[in-house]
């Protein structure tokens, strides 16, 4: 079984990337420290999709049933996770993102994805999207070859497409691949940075999906990491929204050389201010998608059975929704109202989805590498495009887009907005086993309000919708 490699106010200067290096212009997030930022030089940052197996293929989509007595974990098809967002009260009046187009980047993309998202489709009696197109705007992919990487974002790719489609299947799909993953800090990041600025700058959608993220502390300093922040900027002054996951392995995050910084870390692009970070919660389901229980913050860190899937021992091992305070930006203005948990920096995540493992979400794959057919899939991974759906619901409900939703998420949060719905319970603090030590990672719980473990919380999409497109923009 694989497991893939898994700045201040809204006021002052933003810093654009050019061709040498960094520009100062108008309006938006300010930067700390005043350095003007270097051009790209090389350096290793662990670039990572987020997505994780939680059990053996097979030939027909899993059950619920199924899973708890053979797998002894949930999961879940696109059907239940429908319900437990209560969508079909906004499919039912048209509302499916007909009209929008969510842009899902990764790299390398996946050989078969038109092929996968068919059978995904017609399994599940899903529409198939008004266009599904695939672009390299950052140079031509190789061929693919079944090694780990290519093998690692192949899934995530599938993921999520399947899943951003299964929450807006009225809306187009734009997938994005990018030439390379990392090779010493001078591809990977660069090429992405290179793809969505096209995307962006051609005005092909309105939302990004991002499910990968690197742990800022891998950067050798923060102006190499503004110096990557363009097409964030880019993003803002086209209104354009980005998601991005906050990651898989708790407060606990992953280092260059794959280990786990034994303290509390954050990713980026996540933390990012003109970035909405998207971590995770576990959904508690009947087979028909009905709540039995409230979400809680995802951890499978000291779930047995979970750990036996996912990294074939019992554990413990960092199995949580990313989140924490950011070592590189500031604390933006919209997040003023919960300075008393932020504290002076930027906090992540800021709102949460499905990701658990023990919750799981069956998705189709028939590429090489590994058995064709249909997989348990987890992570922050899944819970970004399942929220790309959303912003893509709102987007076709406001009739504009929404841009920087970032503002309105915690504006409706702080009035006690019915479509936000808090988490309250769980936390991402993590243990592992490193260089034969135990290791402990303490890291946030879920509190009333805002918290550093699930955001503002999580959604009821038919209330949460029409709140975001009056709110945003």
């Amino acid at each position: 079984m694989r497991i893939p490699p898994c700045i201040a106010a809204i006021t002052g200067a933003l810093l654009l990337s050019t061709g040498a290096g960094v520009t100062a212009v108008g309006t938006g997030v300010g930067v700390a420290g005043s350095a003007t930022p270097a051009a790209i030089s090389p350096f290793a940052v662990l670039l990572h999709p987020g997505e994780r197996y939680a059990g053996p293929s097979s030939a027909t989509p899993p059950t619920l049933a199924h899973c708890e007595a053979a797998l002894h974990v949930a999961c879940y098809g696109p059907g239940q996770i429908q319900q437990a967002y209560n969508l079909p009260a906004l499919f039912s009046t048209g509302v499916t993102g007909t009209g929008e187009t969510i842009i899902i980047v990764d790299s390398f993309g996946s050989p078969t994805i038109g092929h996968d998202l068919s059978v995904f489709d017609k399994t599940y009696g899903l529409p198939a999207p008004p266009t599904f197109d695939v672009i390299q705007a950052a140079g031509p992919v190789p061929a693919y070859v079944p090694d780990n990487a290519r093998v690692g974002w192949a899934g995530e790719t599938n993921l999520d497409v399947e899943y951003a489609h299964a929450m807006a299947p009225g809306a187009a799909i734009l997938l994005v691949e990018t030439p390379t993953s990392e090779n010493e800090g001078t591809t990977g990041f660069p090429q992405i940075v290179q793809a969505e600025e096209y995307v962006i700058d051609h005005h092909l959608g309105d939302v990004i999906s991002q499910s990968f993220s690197a742990t800022e502390e891998t950067f050798p300093s923060a102006q190499s990491l503004i110096a990557l922040r363009a097409p964030y900027i880019d993003a803002h002054q086209h209104d354009v929204t980005v998601l991005a996951a906050s990651g898989d392995s708790g407060a606990a995050d992953v280092r260059a050389n794959g280990t786990y910084y034994p303290f509390p870390v954050t990713s980026w692009p996540d933390s990012d201010p003109l970035v909405t970070g998207v971590g995770g919660t576990q959904l508690k389901l009947d087979s028909n998608g009905n709540h039995t229980g409230p979400d809680v913050v995802w951890n499978d860190t000291d779930d047995v059975p979970t750990n036996k899937f996912i990294f074939g021992n019992a554990g413990p091992n960092p199995l949580a929704g990313g989140g924490g305070q950011s070592i590189i930006f500031s604390r933006p203005s919209y997040q003023d109202a919960v300075k008393s948990v932020v504290g002076s920096q930027r906090g992540v995540p800021d709102i949460s989805m499905s990701a658990a493992c023990n919750g799981a979400v069956n998705a189709y794959q028939s590429f090489a590498g590994q058995p064709a057919g249909w997989y348990p899939v987890c992570g922050t991974s899944e819970a970004t495009p399942l929220f790309s759906g959303i912003v893509a619901l709102a987007d076709q409900m406001a009739g504009r887009p929404l841009g920087l939703i970032n503002p309105a998420l915690y504006s409706l949060s702080s009035s006690g907005a019915p479509g936000i719905v808090d988490v309250t319970q769980g936390n991402n603090s993590v243990s592992f086993t490193q260089g034969h030590v135990l290791k402990s990672v303490t890291g946030f719980p879920a509190l009333p309000g805002y918290d550093l473990a699930s955001g503002v919380g999580t959604i009821d999409a038919g209330t949460f919708v029409p709140e975001l497109a009056q709110a945003a923009g």
